[in-house]
């Protein structure tokens, strides 16, 4: 185990974007596994390869490398230590970014799975406000504890982790079987 940690904090001092994008698209395409086995109920082999696909590419070109690039930016300019700058963190992340991160990112999702600009809209319309509301229900006490526990480094991952959960509610908020839970058919039971 040692030997892991070693070679994850070498990697992610000598390649910070790029092992942070990878392991984000690798924890977002996880997220939707996760809703597409539990929440749609489908069997591994059932999995729709696509999304998991589309998952993690949003990760690997998106969410990832904004995310190193803001945290970085916040740590610079907002401070790197101290109540006051752990403060300014949190609201700047939950006032500032999260709010239009979110849009951006549903819009990508969206058209990620070729939805017109006007299926986006509307989709955004419909679930944006689900989703910040339920973004402020979480995000603000993980990014309490990042920026003051987890050095800038790090916080990427952690966040990303936090977030196998918080990606599995984006993928069944943001996909056509939303709000049906898909029960797999009974073979033994006949009409």
């Amino acid at each position: 185990m040692r030997v892991l940690l070693s070679l994850y904090r070498n990697a992610v001092q000598k390649y910070p974007m790029s092992l942070q994008a990878a392991q984000t698209g690798l924890l977002m395409a996880t997220g939707d596994i996760v809703a597409q086995t539990v929440i749609d109920n489908r069997r591994f082999l059932d999995l729709d390869a696509g999304r998991i696909a589309r998952f993690g590419a949003i990760g690997v070109c998106l969410v990832g490398p904004t995310l190193h690039v803001w945290y970085g930016f916040m740590e610079r300019h907002l401070g790197a230590t101290g109540v006051k700058a752990l403060v300014k963190k949190v609201c700047a992340d939950q006032l500032i970014f999260a709010p239009s991160f979110i849009v951006v990112l549903l819009s990508v999702i969206g058209l990620s799975q070729g939805k017109s600009a006007v299926q986006v809209k509307e989709q955004l319309t419909a679930t944006y406000p689900d989703v910040l509301i339920n973004n402020y229900k979480l995000w603000p006490a993980v990014q309490l504890f990042n920026f003051y526990l987890t050095p800038l480094q790090y916080r990427v991952v952690v966040v990303q982790t936090v977030a196998i959960f918080w990606n599995t509610y984006l993928s069944w908020k943001t996909n056509p079987n939303q709000g049906k839970i898909m029960v797999p058919e009974d073979p033994n039971l006949t009409m």
